[in-house]
């Protein structure tokens, strides 16, 4: 851990599913110390996106757009984004789940910064399935957290059920 990192020597791993979701991530909040504060370098290939359509019910987002252009989905708005453009993405409902999206023809670069609280909700509004996710690792994210649940809803139990 070193106070000072340049983002060209931030090392990218492949994230995404391979099919509509593919882009390339590298986390810098752990790397200079960060552990309430977490902030990823995000890159994306033309035509592509890296994550689902959500909404964090408990962490804020704020994105900053280095290179490329593209489309920011925010809710039923789309927003176009250029190079020097900085995003709020607040803690919220279906409303304000967001995407970043590459409409450009060049590679499309940005920095993710969030807080880090430990236990968040995140909603899906495209697919109507929710996450929960408790005890997040602070060198990773959500997918590491070894509680956590992805369903939809119209799947959920009684609070009674199953007894005591």
């Amino acid at each position: 851990m070193q106070p000072v990192l340049n983002i060209a020597d931030v090392a990218l791993r492949e994230i995404g599913n391979g099919g509509a979701f593919v882009g390339q991530a590298g986390r810098l909040g752990p790397l200079i110390g960060m552990k309430q504060l977490g902030c990823q370098l995000i890159v994306l290939a033309p035509g592509k996106t890296a994550f689902p359509l959500h909404a964090h019910h408990v962490n804020e987002e704020m994105l900053v757009v280095r290179e490329g252009t593209g489309t920011y989905r925010h809710g039923a708005a789309r927003l176009p984004l250029r190079a020097g453009d900085v995003v709020a993405a607040p803690a919220g409902d279906a409303a304000s789940a967001h995407k970043i999206i590459n409409t450009g023809d060049t590679e499309r670069r940005y920095l993710a910064s969030s807080t880090r609280v430990n236990i968040d909700v995140v909603e899906y509004p495209d697919s109507g399935k929710f996450r929960v996710a408790s005890q997040i690792p602070e060198y990773s994210g959500m997918l590491s957290a070894p509680f956590q649940f992805i369903g939809r809803s119209k799947d959920s139990v009684d609070y009674y059920d199953g007894g005591g």
